[in-house]
């Protein structure tokens, strides 16, 4: 008796092995029931500009160690369109000594649209966690020198994306704004004050006859920054696929409204000199001009080693605005690392 072979046996053989659904595509969403985890290490090379604030915290400007940067992001379906996901970074700089979570967020993200020709539209919120550890640093006669990288402050994203998937090759864009609230979660020592008057420049000791602590805290303004950019991603086969974007980020600039700490009551006349040293300090610190903007290009290549598992390579290059008074401007900032996806 002759064997047959139905048409959907037959296809179902020569048919090309299904592509694994990539962690590296911007339009990826995760279905109800799985998760995944992005876990990045890369190390930076930065040259610092030649502006003041870097000669005052680093002689020569230029990074003589590499800047270590670890990134983990979190995410699970909740339904098909609907995704909780968190997002951690950690930046330790051994050469300037400055160290600390630069990135933590987390919260929900809404498919609104998935239409069948390809283009979806997201919505997404998030708590910033800036506020799990406090802004540190110290102020001396040269002005405020950060020790961390967080800003002390919690807050929230609001953002959207919109993309368009053409068979292997997808696009993205979007556009989400950071608000967050000031508040007194701060540290910094307070090594010497700069009084521009005939007083001149009053250290530790003087410091302390006048009631000022080792250490104060301050009231931080609330501020309100912009990020936004375009990603494309292509899949050349069910094994490779690469990736590129470009992403503009304005930072806003910290201010100061006023001194939380106690200060020591003391007689006068030394009471006077106390709240002249303090309205001065305040005035200087009103506005720390080290707002900035960054412009950032972005590539990568990954390989899917397994339906679960992916491993990718990506580099950063990014130009910033920072002004002379920022300790954020650099002349080369340029980052090289290794992500690990993993799907469950």
């Amino acid at each position: 008796m002759k064997k047959t072979i139905s048409a959907a046996v037959a296809l179902s053989i020569f048919a090309a092995p299904a592509i694994a659904a990539n962690l590296e595509n911007p339009l990826y969403m995760p279905k109800q029931g799985t998760g995944y985890s992005k876990t990045s290490a890369g190390i930076m090379y930065k040259i610092a500009d030649d502006s003041d604030a870097h000669v005052k915290k680093n002689h020569d400007g230029v990074t003589e160690f590499p800047i270590w940067r670890v990134h983990e992001e979190l995410g699970y379906g909740i339904l098909d369109n609907l995704e909780a996901y968190a997002k951690f970074g950690y930046t330790h700089d051994g050469d300037i000594d400055r160290k600390g979570m630069h990135l933590g967020r987390a919260g929900l993200k809404y498919r609104a649209i998935n239409t069948d020709d390809g283009w979806v539209w997201d919505l997404y919120a998030d708590a910033q966690l800036g506020g799990i550890s406090e802004m540190s640093g110290s102020y001396a006669a040269n002005g405020f020198t950060y020790d961390n990288y967080s800003n002390g402050r919690w807050g929230f994203h609001v953002g959207t994306q919109v993309g368009k998937t053409w068979s292997k090759f997808s696009t993205a864009a979007f556009a989400e704004v950071l608000r967050t609230f000031g508040n007194d979660n701060n540290s910094i020592e307070l090594i010497a004050i700069d009084t521009e008057s005939p007083l001149g420049i009053l250290g530790r000791t003087q410091l302390t006859a006048l009631g000022f602590p080792d250490e104060i805290s301050v009231d931080l303004k609330s501020t309100t920054e912009v990020n936004a950019g375009l990603k494309a991603f292509y899949q050349l086969d069910d094994r490779w696929s690469f990736g590129g974007g470009f992403t503009f980020k304005h930072h806003a600039d910290n201010g100061v409204e006023g001194l939380a700490s106690e200060l020591k009551t003391l007689p006068s006349p030394y009471a006077e000199k106390q709240a002249m040293l303090v309205n001065g300090l305040l005035d200087k610190v009103a506005d720390m001009n080290d707002g900035f903007n960054e412009y950032i290009i972005s590539l990568s290549a990954a390989y899917q080693m397994t339906d679960a598992m992916q491993v990718a390579v990506y580099g950063e290059y990014t130009f910033d605005t920072a002004h002379e008074q920022s300790q954020n401007g650099t002349d080369v900032k340029a980052e090289m690392g290794v992500r690990l996806n993993v799907q469950f």
